[in-house]
């Protein structure tokens, strides 16, 4: 049975959503960068420290981190920065 979603790895970075990391402040280097990326095909690219193993073992009840899939952390003002390019529906 086929996923009702899956990651299209041929989609091309179309545009950041928000600020970038070094006009946030998020940034002094080219090594870390957080950022959110929409995708050519509409889907969102995250970028930020991977802390899958640290959060596995302490998920909330229902939430659940696939074999192919990261938990990725990013500064909140990144997100927050990219509040007005992020539709409402």
């Amino acid at each position: 049975m086929a996923d009702p979603w899956e990651a299209d790895s041929s989609a091309e970075m179309l545009r950041r959503l928000g600020a970038s990391p070094a006009e946030l402040g998020n940034s002094n280097n080219i090594d870390k960068c957080p950022d959110i990326w929409e995708l050519d095909n509409g889907d969102i690219a995250v970028i930020g420290r991977d802390l899958t193993d640290s959060y596995a073992p302490r998920l909330p009840e229902g939430v659940a981190i696939s074999e192919d899939e990261r938990l990725v952390i990013i500064p909140r003002s990144t997100l927050v920065s990219a509040k007005s390019d992020i539709a409402d529906a």
